[in-house]
């Protein structure tokens, strides 16, 4: 069965960045925060709590309709596979994006994208993530 990235308990969550890193690992490699897909930040405020920006996981996802390239391509049971071979840096998908989680790498002019991939939940300390099971007709 298919699953998608959710946010279950984001009470939980302490900034520790343990997601946004794996992630980054994973995807590129690196160590840096700035290349993951998922992005934990503050609400704003003196008391803010905090916000986890990540992909919704769409059934028909727009940033794969609006890829010329088809580097994006819709994934069994909701979000994306990315074919990064394909992909010209038109950034299509950034603008198509309903949940504003698509950004540009200025390093490598590629989208970064959540793949649901689950990386980040596996490494969150705090179980704030998880992977939720989809039917393979619904996202």
């Amino acid at each position: 069965m298919a699953r998608v990235l959710t946010v279950k308990r984001i009470s939980r969550c302490i900034a520790c960045y343990s997601c946004m890193l794996a992630c980054t690992r994973t995807v590129y490699g690196q160590f840096s925060l700035a290349k993951s897909a998922i992005q934990i930040r503050t609400r704003g405020g003196l008391q803010s709590k905090l916000a986890a920006d990540v992909c919704l996981g769409c059934a028909e996802p727009p940033c794969a309709s609006a890829c010329p390239r088809e580097a994006l391509r819709p994934r069994a049971g909701g979000g994306v596979r990315f074919a990064r071979a394909r992909c010209d840096g038109c950034a299509a998908c950034v603008e198509a994006c309903i949940a504003r989680v698509i950004r540009m790498d200025p390093e490598e002019n590629l989208p970064i994208v959540c793949v649901q991939c689950g990386t980040c939940v596996r490494y969150c300390p705090h179980e704030v993530l998880e992977m939720t099971p989809v039917d393979e007709g619904e996202g």
